[in-house]
């Protein structure tokens, strides 16, 4: 069978991000300099030098521009960019965005709302595209995970963390966002659930399970009986007598132990069925309620052989989304199996 060779043409992971981030610094700087056309090139350079967030926006643009350290890679599907270059990048949108708000703020508080549409009218929508650009840097520099869920690779994304399990060698790595935390033995991980969040709430069948008083009657070598004289009244509970062994040895050979074991009497039925359930551990209650608030779960790491690192907690992260929940149960699965 012929075998796909990988192209020049071929996107790689995360070459979008590079060109979208490309592609507004260059609006963004092609906007300035028609803002500086239509005026004195000479007066806007000295009024650009005396003001601080002119000073700010220039490195913005050049940072947006060339990206220094960037780089799409495969193995970083959704982090091309280094880790200081995006908290920069995040820090200066943040500014440049509320720049704008407060300056459009001002302007329609002074002006009117007249005022500002026809602004808006005569930029081309410049004024309301600006803060949206800026916004957009923000979100395109959104803490992720380093890639997406992927449970037949062994690829987990939870929230900010990225976990890998290497089968043949059972090591697992632990990324935040582009930072490597570490690596770890897979057969020293497990993953800690708070109480209820990995059954969502749902009581397993052998806390609801009750054992019928009919077996315990069954189950021992002796006769018991049960009347409604014996009774307690203040508990309602079932009072058991064992009735001695027959002195006559006809009676006890036509009455084998077994059979003397099995039996029951009729009486004990209706006063069984009459039992009131017993209710409900308020404890049970308790599980529903914490899974229903995004828990947050934890990986552990418990190495006996590293001094100092025993139930040492490598991650703890919130489940907000249902593809956090799915992932973390997939994570536990897997470390499980190893």
């Amino acid at each position: 069978m012929a075998r796909s060779r990988p192209t020049r043409a071929a996107t790689v992971p995360g070459a979008g991000t590079l060109f979208a981030l490309r592609a507004i610094g260059l609006v963004i700087l092609a906007r300035w300099l028609h803002s500086m056309g239509e005026m004195n090139f000479l007066a806007s350079l000295q009024a650009m030098a005396s003001s601080p967030v002119a000073c700010l926006n220039l490195v913005f643009l050049f940072l947006l521009i060339v990206l220094p350290g960037a780089k799409a890679r495969v193995e970083r599907p959704f982090h091309p960019l280094p880790q200081w270059l995006r908290q920069a990048l995040r820090i200066f949108g943040v500014l440049g965005c509320l720049f704008a708000l407060s300056s459009i703020g001002a302007f329609v508080w002074a002006e009117g709302w007249r005022r500002a549409v026809q602004a808006i009218e005569a930029t081309n929508g410049w004024l309301a595209a600006a803060p949206a650009l800026y916004a957009a840097v923000v979100w395109i520099c959104r803490p992720r995970a380093l890639w997406r869920s992927n449970v037949a690779a062994r690829r987990f994304a939870i929230g900010r963390y990225a976990v890998s399990i290497d089968a043949a060698t059972r090591t697992t790595i632990v990324w935040l966002e582009s930072r490597k935390v570490g690596q770890y033995d897979a057969r020293e991980l497990s993953v800690r659930w708070p109480m209820g969040a990995e059954t969502g709430g749902v009581q397993p069948a052998a806390a609801t399970a009750r054992t019928a008083p009919g077996d315990a009657l069954a189950g021992g070598a002796s006769v018991t009986s049960v009347t409604p004289a014996d009774a307690p009244t203040e508990s309602g509970a079932v009072a058991e007598t064992v009735d001695p062994a027959p002195a006559d040895p006809a009676a006890t050979s036509s009455n084998p132990p077994s059979a003397i074991s099995t039996m029951s009497p009729p009486a004990a039925e209706p006063q069984a069925s009459a039992m009131p359930a017993a209710p409900a551990s308020p404890r049970h209650a308790a599980p529903a309620r914490t899974a229903g608030r995004r828990p947050r779960i934890e990986l552990l790491w418990d190495s006996p052989a590293a001094a100092g690192h025993n139930r040492q907690t490598v991650m703890r992260v919130r489940l907000v989304t249902e593809g956090d929940r799915v992932a973390a149960r997939a994570l536990d699965a897997a470390l499980k199996q190893a």
